[in-house]
């Protein structure tokens, strides 16, 4: 790492140009006079207290809490008097046990841990639902090179860590910390989850936002984690543009310096969910389906080409319709979705219809070729449904998920489609390719392998 992450911060935002600003290094800079950044897959923050010991904000994931701790340790060998996480997401807390463990080595006392009152909830259904997280992480991670350091398909039996500390103290909307000579408000907002904290340090004018901004399109819409807040995230973003922050350190992502560039990327991000959100609204009043909001709500081509506004994680289109799960539920709109039948028995009727299972191939192959990805997909998908067993069906359906997932730009639509195809290359006996080799440190932006 050559360059400080506030320097590259600074050129990136001032040029417009596309380079890597989640760096998965592990190195830690300091940003300021006793504040220190450890970037990570998830970064670390801690906050020199000046006798009391450091805060920490996060601790990063059970996969890199380890180096994280290392790097922290050879800033400073200060208690850890105070952890505050910014959510309950595991690449944020999962590296505690690593920080409690080095600490009580050295004779610490445990840290206090501080976190939304939402957050040991989130916890416990993490612990309901172990099997699902693994999976889906799996999927939306897969095709991650090994070398980001993430430890995604280790078998690793517990998706929140054994060790992880658990809030020793919670808050339900605002408090104020003081440790040592630092004092800090910690403020609730809902976002990307429903437990997020940000953190204003008022007389550095520092604010940590957490994962309320991520130098990517905001993940408000994932298709396969619970409900996110758009709404509530937009106006999160207008309450710490309003403080004017000099100093501005996401979780992920570089940290950036200097009011006028704070308070552009955070009204860019907020334009972009207020626009979708007003978008999907409108059109939910005036009675239309899912289908037609999907294709009309979008954000402007030269928003999403801002360097930290890519759609190379999440997407508009799943923002939009995680709107509309917020404020209307899961049902589309189209009378025929609400109780459809099974996809195998579609599947059948789509074969006997085409004279046979060859003319459907034949067609989605065509379509595939033709660059139309989504009836391709469509159409094989079905085929599969009807005819599980048939290997050619699987051949084919493994080739054109597989293209897909190469004109896609987000990494969830990526991994979702790379696990259709390495799901068909099984069943077609072939050996499964990793077509995404993306590291977490810097995503494609025009989504080529």
């Amino acid at each position: 790492m050559s360059e400080h992450p506030i320097d590259l911060a600074s050129r990136i935002i001032d040029t417009g140009a596309f380079e890597p600003s989640n760096r998965v290094t592990n190195q830690l800079s300091e940003l300021a006079d006793g504040v220190a950044l450890v970037e990570s897959f998830s970064h670390s923050v801690a906050v020199d207290t000046g006798g009391e010991g450091l805060v920490v904000f996060d601790t990063s994931g059970v996969f890199t809490g380890r180096a994280v701790t290392e790097a922290l340790r050879g800033w400073s060998t200060a208690p850890a008097h105070t952890v505050v996480y910014t959510h309950g997401h595991a690449d944020h807390v999962g590296g505690s046990g690593a920080l409690v463990a080095d600490g009580r080595q050295r004779g610490h006392a445990d840290p206090r841990v501080i976190g939304h009152e939402a957050v040991a909830e989130r916890f416990r259904r993490y612990e309901r639902t172990n099997g699902w997280n693994l999976a889906i992480n799996a999927r939306q991670f897969g095709g991650i090179s090994p070398t980001a350091g993430l430890g995604v398909g280790g078998g690793g039996a517990r998706f929140l860590p054994a060790d992880v500390a658990w809030p020793t103290d919670t808050y339900d909307s605002a408090i104020t910390v003081r440790v040592g000579q630092r004092t800090f408000e910690l403020h609730h907002d809902r976002g990307e989850t429903d437990d997020h904290t940000w953190a204003w340090f008022p007389e550095q004018r520092m604010l940590f936002p957490g994962d309320l901004f991520i130098w990517v399109f905001p993940n408000a819409g994932n298709p396969q984690k619970v409900q996110r807040y758009p709404d509530e995230w937009a106006r999160a973003l207008r309450r710490m543009a309003a403080l004017q922050p000099e100093l501005f350190v996401p979780a992920h992502g570089l940290p950036i310096a200097g009011a006028e560039r704070i308070a552009m990327v955070l009204d860019d991000a907020a334009t972009a969910l207020e626009g979708l959100v007003a978008g999907v609204l409108e059109r939910m009043n005036a009675g239309l389906e899912l289908e037609q909001i999907v294709a009309e709500v979008t954000v402007p081509a030269e928003t999403l080409e801002k360097p930290y506004l890519l759609p190379v994680y999440d997407e508009p289109e799943f923002v939009v319709r995680n709107i509309w799960r917020r404020f209307g539920g899961w049902w589309d709109g189209n009378a025929a979705s609400l109780k459809p039948p099974r996809r195998a028995e579609v599947g059948e009727e789509l074969v006997g219809l085409a004279g046979g299972l060859e003319p459907v191939l034949v067609r989605a192959e065509s379509l595939g070729r033709d660059g139309q990805h989504a009836l391709a997909c469509e159409l094989v998908e079905l085929a599969a449904r009807a005819r599980p067993e048939d290997a050619g069906v699987h051949e084919l359906r493994a080739a054109l998920y597989q293209a897909r997932r190469d004109h896609e730009s987000s990494l969830m639509s990526k991994g979702i489609y790379a696990a259709a195809a390495r799901s068909s290359q099984a069943a077609a006996g072939l050996e499964a390719e990793r077509g995404a080799t993306e590291s977490a440190a810097g995503l494609n932006p025009k989504g080529r392998a």
